[in-house]
């Protein structure tokens, strides 16, 4: 996943612009105040709503939006894992032909985007049916064995509203499909980001710390060290960046000279912010410090990322801002309220795991004895 802010199309050949001598016409003040301002506004988005909705998530019963926990251990094995995929992917661009890995690319992420896009409309959608709307209920249940041994593999519940928005972003993803508009693969970058923000869960602080600083070690060798990020973020022609055009106002939609920003500068610090939010919840002191402060750090961050490389005209590792900004002011904030003990003391346990269903199970059958007792009393 990139995770780099660069305009790769500003005609510049230390910015990454074309080199074959029909070099762009130099981007206009406007025009690159209009673009970034844009990105910071998509960045803000996902993080904030789909924070909101990891709330709901967590606390939702429903087997096929259950969040899925990040441990310290999954943590410290991303940053490995994301350099081998990198990598993997930078060697297949240079080995075999980038029209045909496209296509494919295309076609895996034309199902995620579809998929993805109608999980994060479906709540909006829903105030726009009529109460007289026939909405039937619908389960796709696929099951591996029989009798005892019979495990479920897919569990995935829906009704006739969700096919009705499965229905419109098919139309978004038929349109990127067949255009590889920018609109297309924002609205699909969007989805995928907000839908990371909400069902990507970190158990505490502590995981978050060790996610964030391996991606920020991750982050900055990968662009300052090596060509290779860019090189993939240029390449990869799927929805797994924001982009926007700087020359917006002088072509229209068929602007062509993009700034783009990498998912991986929403999604890691979203969920970070996004568990500090649910742990501002867990104070039940009706604020929300923690993520204000998380929210206000990751726009200084960005913004930073955004001042640095218009400065020095290259290609940024965003998570180098925004990893010691989204981590040191809320741990500030904590240390001047007295509360890094409960910071760092907050746990959350992953609904998927097997120990901690049965001890969920075993805390109310120790309460339902209690209650049996007292009438009996």
């Amino acid at each position: 996943m990139d995770s780099a802010i660069s305009d790769p199309h500003n005609g510049s050949a230390e910015a990454g612009g074309p080199t074959n001598g029909t070099t762009r016409p130099p981007s206009t003040p406007e025009g690159i105040a209009l673009a970034y301002g844009s990105l910071l506004l998509m960045a803000l988005l996902p993080i904030f709503f789909g924070a909101l909705r990891s709330v709901r998530c967590a606390r939702g019963k429903n087997a096929s939006d259950m969040p899925e926990t990040i441990t310290s251990r999954d943590a410290a094995r991303f940053p490995i894992i994301a350099s081998c995929t990198l990598l993997g992917l930078y060697l297949f661009f240079k080995i075999f032909s980038q029209e045909y890995i496209n296509l494919l690319l295309s076609m895996y992420f034309f199902v995620l985007g579809i998929l993805a896009l109608s999980h994060t409309i479906s709540p909006f959608m829903n105030k726009f049916f009529p109460a007289s709307f026939p909405n039937r209920q619908y389960q796709l249940l696929f099951t591996q064995g029989s009798g005892e041994n019979k495990e479920e593999i897919v569990n995935y519940e829906f009704d006739t509203k969700d096919l009705v928005c499965l229905g419109l972003s098919s139309i978004v993803g038929v349109w990127y499909l067949l255009r590889k508009h920018w609109i297309a693969n924002n609205l699909f970058g969007l989805a995928f980001s907000l839908n990371g923000v909400e069902l990507l869960h970190l158990n505490n602080v502590s995981t978050g710390c060790i996610l964030l600083g391996g991606l920020f070690i991750y982050d900055v060798f990968w662009v300052f060290g090596t060509n290779v990020m860019v090189t993939v973020a240029k390449s990869f022609e799927a929805p797994i960046k924001l982009v926007f055009p700087q020359d917006l106002l002088e072509k229209g939609l068929e602007a062509d000279n993009f700034a783009m920003l990498g998912l991986g500068d929403i999604v890691i610090p979203g969920i970070f912010i996004a568990l500090l939010l649910r742990f501002d919840i867990s104070l039940k002191k009706n604020t929300h410090t923690y993520f204000y402060t998380s929210f206000a750090a990751y726009i200084f961050g960005l913004g930073l990322t955004i001042f640095i490389m218009h400065i020095f005209k290259h290609a940024q590792p965003a998570l180098l801002y925004l990893v010691p900004a989204c981590i040191g002011f809320p741990v500030l904030v904590a240390l001047a309220k007295g509360e890094v003990t409960e910071m760092f003391s907050y746990e959350e346990s992953n609904p998927k795991d097997p120990a901690a269903v049965t001890e969920s199970k075993e805390g109310t059958e120790a309460s339902a004895s209690k209650g049996l007792e007292k009438k009996e009393k």
